[in-house]
């Protein structure tokens, strides 16, 4: 039997991800110390992530296997950019100082 769901769910969806975001940017322009902000922003980055994943990319009806290939795929693809993007920021900024 398939699972299914109507636009009420995209719709509240969509919402909650607007009211995290507004969230987000009220969090970042408050008087909080960083890393009180680092840890919110973190936090609701990866469940607007998980979110999108589960119901824009349809993965909450999907196998468990498909979802895990889904997410190892995301989490290393964003490892290794994270690796080529670090590696760079570190010659750029030993350049600049010379």
């Amino acid at each position: 039997m398939e699972k299914t769901h109507g636009y009420k769910t995209y719709w509240v969806t969509w919402f909650v991800l607007l009211a995290l975001t507004l969230g987000m940017l009220a969090v970042d322009d408050g008087p909080f110390p960083k890393l009180a902000v680092l840890a919110v922003l973190l936090v609701a980055m990866a469940v607007k992530a998980s979110a999108i994943g589960a119901y824009f990319m349809h993965l909450r009806f999907e196998k468990p296997r498909l979802v895990l290939a889904v997410v190892a795929g995301l989490l290393l693809t964003g490892a290794l950019l994270f690796g080529v993007i670090a590696f760079d920021a570190r010659h750029i900024l030993r350049v600049s100082h010379r």
